[in-house]
């Protein structure tokens, strides 16, 4: 995979949502899909794990009632588990699903991958951003 394919995965320069090199997310717990701690993504990431987001308590209660458990941890997987305040990057589906259902957890637009744009807007993200001023 070359930097002309677009995905920013891993040894690549990746973009954020506002278009600059990609910001880590967060490594304590270590994130995302290649576990480097940024919102990196490629063709076998089929989850699209490129949100940054910032949990809280009713969005793990959300997304465990939606199927995924995020709080419980799974030391077989190395899965801590979450907990509010944590940051993680999440699949750009399941961030829309909890916006649709007015449960979104606030994101780093400098840490999500601009590959999210594909499912979210950006007025979207902006409007749920940590990072802006």
């Amino acid at each position: 995979m070359d930097a002309s394919s677009g995905w920013g995965g891993r040894g690549e320069a990746a973009r954020n949502v506002l278009g600059e090199p990609l910001k880590v997310c967060c490594t304590q717990p270590m994130t995302g899909y290649y576990r480097t701690g940024s919102c990196e993504t490629g063709p076998s990431d089929t989850g699209l794990h490129a949100v940054c987001a910032e949990m809280t308590a009713e969005f793990l209660a959300f997304s465990r009632a939606a199927g995924n458990d995020l709080s419980t941890p799974r030391p077989e997987f190395g899965f801590p588990g979450l907990k509010p305040g944590d940051r993680w990057c999440l699949c750009a589906a399941r961030w829309r699903e909890a916006l649709d259902a007015g449960m979104a957890p606030r994101v780093v637009l400098a840490a999500t991958h601009e590959r999210a744009l594909a499912v979210v807007t950006l007025d979207d993200l902006k409007r749920h951003a940590l990072d802006l001023t």
